[in-house]
């Protein structure tokens, strides 16, 4: 199965923000980044995508019946969503670093939820022979990375997915990563670490 992976244009956030499951609205409209990606897409896939804006609104201009699913939302942050990164306890962010897939931030999810509710929408997906297009978040990017092409956790945790690029996934391989209609194929494990939710 060809798995193509969307993020979502760029949120109308502040830079420096905490936010997963918060439902924030685009920075601009998003008509510009369907019709770069377009190109790079099969006519005839389904799209599946997840229900916030963000995402929403981009899958509405490549299929006329995207399918929404909540399992493909980003991160739960709990009482972290919507505050600086700089505001948040120190402690508390060193307690996540040190246990990444198990920690998780108060009235949150840890990242192994989300894994779970990942993997499991994937395995619904595992005959499906046809193409598939997901318009997502970059953590949930990340764990189809992992669960698709066996990235190891210390490559997909620091990978980085940029706004509005499409990353594909062929037979168990990372393909391409981070393309727009304008440019070529990065690296596959590229960019600098970063907390990669949004």
């Amino acid at each position: 199965m060809r798995l193509f992976l969307i993020r979502h244009p760029l949120p109308a956030v502040a830079a420096g923000t905490c936010y997963g499951r918060t439902d924030l609205a685009l920075a601009a409209a998003p008509l510009a980044c369907a019709e770069a990606l377009r190109p790079l897409l099969p006519a005839d896939a389904a799209v599946f995508s997840s229900p916030l804006t963000r995402c929403r609104q981009l899958a509405e201009l490549l299929h006329p019946a995207p399918v929404f699913d909540a399992r493909l939302r980003e991160l739960d942050f709990g009482a972290w969503e919507m505050q600086s990164w700089d505001a948040i306890d120190r402690a508390a962010l060193d307690a996540w670093v040190a246990d990444p897939l198990h920690f998780a931030p108060p009235g949150g999810e840890a990242v192994a939820d989300l894994r779970a509710r990942v993997r499991n929408f994937l395995a619904e997906r595992e005959n499906d022979a046809a193409a598939a297009i997901l318009v997502a978040h970059a953590g949930v990017m990340k764990i189809c990375v992992a669960e698709q092409a066996g990235i190891a956790p210390d490559q997909w945790f620091s990978m980085s997915f940029e706004y509005g690029t499409v990353t594909l996934i062929e037979d168990g391989r990372l393909v391409w990563h981070n393309r727009s209609g304008q440019a070529s194929a990065v690296p596959a494990i590229a960019g600098r670490p970063t907390s990669g939710m949004g």
